[in-house]
């Protein structure tokens, strides 16, 4: 039976996804019981080879960002930060998503994530689109677009994981470039979308009825505990870009500091934290370590270079990466599964190395981008929150069809910008 061992991982990874799909349970600790039979009862690896795969700086990185973040959150600063934008547009509604886009891009970089952005902007959103006659399933891809654009910020969620498998790869720190071929890539999408969807429209409507909706926006003062949090957040920015901090120790650092100063309940702090989230990634990881030392990922990497020349590789890893997230977590599966597989595939098809960073940004960007069909959870999380008069049936329908067409479109849009024309 050993030697199929990577035949059986890459099946085993399959069958951990579908069953975390359709069991609804957490695929990190199914993920690292998988990797303890078939590799240390089938495998004969070691435990210890087997817990030396568990990427504990990951694990740090991720508890410590959102430690402070989700002190943020429990205070309300986040959600100021929104209502402030929101005051800012004066009664104008046709600049709503646009600003809406920029400030969920602007908080998701900061640190939280698109999931923890999605969660805290999608009701007031959505109430908001309801009051001003926005189109939902306009005001919904703007929003969830606009976190996604963050997702690769060097502080945030994604970023972080990606940064940790890059340094575990032994690469460039590329997590900048990586944000800002986010920021153009949804970027691109989300201005199709707006004109596409409804947005030309707003700009014949300017009255009395879109200013009050405007002035009805939360805008009290800082507080104490959001002014210190907007403190600390400022220092946690200037400490990654300016001297390279290590993200989760200083995390630690900084969200301890704000305790201390009372900026939030700690208890609450704790509950909030996305621990499930943080196991689902790092226990994925245990398999595709194993699975990279077993063969799996080279055979993985295999099937798809059957598949790709050096000019479409960035296409076909870009759709497939996005087949597979819109079933199945990108964070927690997708990035885990497929960035570490990127260097050997450009090696089976006799690409440059210089093509990695255009080919881990396919891959990265085609995960995100369908996380707006309702099956993952930012489109799941705009249909739960859509407004009494909105049709949840409808919006449900336009955001599946949105969620899947972007499985091709993403891939074509990756492949024209960073092999085409060459983006960083």
């Amino acid at each position: 039976m050993q030697a199929y061992l990577p035949e059986i991982s890459l099946i085993a990874l399959a069958v951990a996804v579908v069953i975390g799909i359709v069991r609804n349970v957490n695929v990190g600790p199914l993920s690292m019981a998988i990797a303890l039979v078939i590799g240390y009862y089938i495998g004969g690896v070691k435990i210890k080879d087997l817990i030396a795969g568990y990427p504990t700086n990951v694990f740090l990185m991720l508890a410590g960002i959102t430690y402070m973040f989700a002190i943020a959150n429990i205070n309300g600063t986040l959600a100021k930060l929104t209502a402030f934008a929101v005051k800012g547009v004066k009664g104008n509604v046709a600049l709503l998503p646009i600003v809406l886009f920029l400030v969920a891009f602007f908080l998701s970089s900061l640190g939280p994530g698109a999931i923890v952005i999605c969660a805290m902007m999608a009701a007031p959103c959505m109430l908001l689109a309801s009051r001003a006659k926005i189109p939902a399933f306009l005001m919904a891809v703007m929003v969830a677009n606009g976190t996604q654009a963050g997702n690769m910020s060097p502080i945030a969620v994604a970023g972080v994981i990606v940064k940790g498998l890059m340094q575990k790869m032994n690469l460039p720190d590329w997590t900048f470039i990586l944000w800002m071929n986010s920021l153009v890539y949804f970027f691109v999408i989300g201005i199709c979308a707006y004109f596409l969807f409804g947005g030309l429209k707003l700009w014949k409507r300017r009255g009395p009825e879109d200013a009050f909706v405007m002035e009805k926006a939360d805008t009290e003062p800082f507080n104490r505990q959001q002014y210190l949090t907007l403190g600390a957040i400022a220092v946690m920015v200037i400490g990654v870009i300016f001297f390279k901090v290590d993200i989760g120790f200083f995390g630690f650092l900084l969200g301890t500091l704000l305790i201390l100063f009372k900026a939030a309940d700690e208890e609450k702090v704790f509950k909030a934290m996305p621990c499930g989230a943080i196991m689902m990634v790092t226990g994925v990881t245990v398999l595709i370590s194993l699975m990279s030392k077993i063969g799996g990922m080279a055979l993985f990497a295999s099937l798809m270079a059957a598949q790709s020349t050096p000019y479409t590789v960035t296409l076909v890893a870009g759709f497939w990466s996005g087949l597979d997230s819109a079933y199945a977590s990108t964070i927690g599966v997708i990035l885990p599964a497929f960035v570490p597989m990127a260097p050997e595939l450009l090696v089976k098809i006799g690409a440059p190395a210089s093509d990695l960073l255009a080919l881990l940004s396919s891959i990265i960007l085609c995960g995100h981008v369908t996380d707006v069909s309702p099956l993952s959870t930012l489109g799941a999380i705009f249909i739960a929150n859509a407004a009494e008069d909105q049709d949840k049936k409808k919006l449900f329908k336009h955001m599946l069809i949105w969620g899947l067409a972007m499985t091709p479109i993403g891939a074509v849009v990756c492949w024209f910008l960073f092999t085409v024309l060459g983006i960083p």
